[in-house]
C-alpha cells in the first residue's frame, strides 16, 4: 500500500506499478480545475490507455485546458481514432518527433521524449517510469516492476515550468506559433541541495544534470548503494564511480533486467558484468516479470525515481525527468520495496558462474556492446565527451 510522507513542505507518495499509479492519476485528472499537462513515451490503446483517454476527454469537456505530448516513436501504435476522439473533446495533442510511418535512419530519431510527467493545475505532479500502458506485458503473468511519485509542494512549480516550456517549444516548431516562443517559461536551475528536486535531461543546459546527481551521490556513499535500472549500460565515469565505491567498502547492489525484451541492449549490458563482479559489486537479474524501474537509494538517505535509464540513449540523447529526494523515510520505503522485489523475483549472478559461460555467450555480449558503442558514437554521444 502506498503512503504519503511529508518532506520539506512537500507531500510525497511513492507508487509501485500501475496498480497504485493509475488510481491516483485518474483521481487527479478527475479533480482538475484549470489545466493538465501530460507527457509520455508510450500511450497504449489498451484498458489503462482507455481509462486515461476518457478521463482527459471528460476534463476537457468541463473546461480544463488539457495538453498531451506523445513521443512519435514510443506512441506510434496509438490509433488515429484515439487521437481524433481526444481532439474532438477539446484535448490538445502534439507529437514529439513524429515519423509519420516512415523509416528515417537519421541521428535525430534517437532523441526521444522519454520522460513520464503529469502536472495538474500547477499544484500536483507525477513523475517516474510508468507509461500509459497495461501493467502486464504480453507473455507475463506478473506486473512489470516500476515506480512513480505523486508530489505536491514547491517542486511542482519546476515540473510545471518544464512541461510548459517543452510544450511551447514543440508547438512553436510544428505550428510556427512564433508568439509562443516569446512566452517560454524560465529555464530550471537544478539544485540537488534541496530536499526535493526535479532534474531534467535535455540537449541544452541540462545535458548531464541527472548523471551528475547520480555521480555525486555515489561518490559520497558511505555504506550502501541500491540501484535498479531496466537498461544499464553506464559510461566509463559511472562505472568507475561504482567500482571506487565498492573498493572503499560500500555495498553496491544492482537490480537489472533478467528477461530479454530488447536483445541488443540486454546483451550489451551483460558485457560489463565481468568488470563489475570482479570489483565486488552485487548483480541481480530480475525474472519475476519485466523490470522497468529507474530508481536508486544511497545510504538510506538519498533516493531518485524517474524515467532515465543508465545508458547512453537516456543519459545524453532522450528527454528525461527524475525526482531526487533527500529523506530517510522516503528512501527507506523505496529501499524496502526494492529489496523485497530482489528477494522475491531476482537471481544473483556470481563470479564463478559468469566466468564459466560458454564462448558463444560471451561473444554475443561483446558484439552487442560493440554495436551499441557504434550507434552511440554515430549519434554524437561519444563526441560529447563520454566513453562507453
Amino acid at each position: 500500500m502506498s503512503s504519503t510522507l511529508a518532506v520539506a513542505g512537500h507531500q510525497l507518495t511513492l507508487l509501485r506499478n500501475g496498480e497504485e499509479y493509475f488510481p491516483h492519476l485518474l483521481a487527479a485528472i478527475a479533480a482538475a480545475q484549470h489545466s493538465i499537462h501530460l507527457e509520455t513515451y508510450i500511450f497504449a490503446a489498451d484498458q489503462e490507455g482507455r481509462w486515461v483517454a476518457e478521463a482527459l476527454q471528460q476534463a476537457a469537456r468541463r473546461g480544463v485546458r488539457v495538453h498531451v505530448l506523445l513521443d512519435g516513436f514510443g506512441s506510434a501504435a496509438l490509433p488515429d481514432g484515439w487521437v481524433e476522439r481526444m481532439r474532438s473533446a477539446g484535448v490538445t495533442v502534439l507529437w514529439f518527433r513524429q515519423e509519420l510511418g516512415r523509416f528515417n535512419f537519421r541521428r535525430h530519431r534517437l532523441r526521444r521524449l522519454h520522460r513520464k510527467l503529469v502536472v495538474v493545475d500547477g499544484r500536483l505532479g507525477f513523475v517516474g517510469g510508468i507509461n500509459i500502458i497495461s501493467d502486464i506485458s504480453p507473455g507475463m503473468h506478473a506486473p512489470r516492476l516500476d515506480f512513480a511519485v505523486e508530489v505536491s509542494g514547491p517542486v511542482v512549480h519546476d515540473m510545471h515550468a518544464a512541461a510548459r516550456r517543452l510544450w511551447a517549444l514543440v508547438s512553436w516548431s510544428q505550428l510556427r506559433r512564433r508568439g509562443d516562443r516569446d512566452a517560454l517559461p524560465r529555464q530550471l536551475k537544478s539544485d540537488t541541495r534541496q530536499k526535493v528536486a526535479f532534474l531534467l535531461r535535455d540537449n541544452l543546459r541540462h545535458r548531464r544534470d541527472i548523471e551528475r546527481a547520480y555521480l555525486k551521490a555515489i561518490g559520497q556513499a558511505q555504506y550502501e548503494i541500491v540501484l535498479a535500472n531496466a537498461y544499464f549500460l553506464p559510461g566509463r565515469k559511472f562505472r568507475q564511480a561504482l567500482v571506487s565505491a565498492a573498493a572503499r567498502g560500500v555495498r553496491v547492489v544492482l537490480l537489472l533486467q533478467g528477461r530479454v525484451d530488447h536483445p541488443l541492449q540486454h546483451y550489451a549490458c551483460r558485457a560489463l558484468y565481468g568488470q563489475l563482479l570482479q570489483a565486488g559489486i552485487e548483480i541481480n537479474e530480475y525474472h519475476a516479470s519485466l523490470l522497468h524501474a529507474k530508481v536508486a537509494v544511497v545510504d538510506g538517505q538519498w533516493a531518485t525515481v524517474g524515467s532515465s535509464n543508465i545508458d547512453p540513449f537516456s543519459l545524453l540523447l532522450a528527454r528525461e525527468g527524475n525526482l531526487v529526494v533527500r529523506d530517510a523515510e522516503f528512501a527507506g520505503a523505496l529501499r524496502a520495496s526494492l529489496l523485497a522485489a530482489l528477494e522475491a523475483g531476482a537471481q544473483r549472478i556470481h563470479v564463478d558462474h559468469w566466468q564459466g559461460l560458454p564462448l558463444w555467450s560471451r561473444l554475443l555480449t561483446w558484439v552487442s556492446y560493440g554495436v551499441v558503442r557504434l550507434l552511440a558514437g554515430w549519434s554524437g554521444y561519444i563526441r560529447a565527451g563520454e566513453e562507453i
